[in-house]
């Protein structure tokens, strides 16, 4: 005799929570703080769909599944959706402890193959220290407003998100 009355009828993924959310709770609001000092609104309808463009953006950069994407960040509404963009696209989310020193960051960032880094604004004086170094980061993603944005002294890629 087979029992299905607990069993789940779709494989539990991360990607599936926030379709929960969105799908349940999707006015329901997510309230932080931003790097630049504003508190930031949104709704769970809104990070699931931001979610999705940035799992767009990702494979326009060629992130494939099972390679790493680096965050240098703090707890916020962009890391929020990084988390299920990078994990529902089938790529790993390899957060970085941003209290290490530099040189730590730089060892663990090519240890683990990141191909795009993404960081915070308050993160660009190291992310510029190490820049050099990243044998692997393939791109640069800068996680600020267009008003907030600055000139890095590294180019090998870089956006805005």
């Amino acid at each position: 005799m087979l029992l299905r009355g607990q069993m789940m009828d779709q494989p539990l993924l991360i990607s599936s929570l926030l379709k929960h959310a969105e799908t349940y709770h999707g006015d329901s609001e997510i309230v932080s703080r931003t790097v630049e000092g504003p508190i930031h609104r949104y709704t769970y309808r809104d990070a699931a769909k931001r979610s999705r463009q940035l799992a767009n953006a990702l494979a326009a950069l060629e992130v494939k599944p099972g390679e790493c994407v680096g965050t240098l960040a703090w707890n916020g509404y962009r890391h929020y959706e990084i988390y299920y963009a990078v994990s529902g696209s089938g790529a790993v989310c390899h957060t970085v402890n941003p209290r290490l020193f530099a040189e730590q960051i730089a060892y663990i960032i090519n240890h683990a193959e990141d191909r795009v880094l993404m960081f915070d604004l308050s993160f660009l004086p190291v992310v510029e220290q190490i820049a050099a170094e990243l044998s692997t980061v393939k791109h640069f993603v800068l996680m600020t407003d267009r008003a907030h944005m600055l000139g890095g002294n590294f180019h090998r890629e870089s956006a805005v998100l």
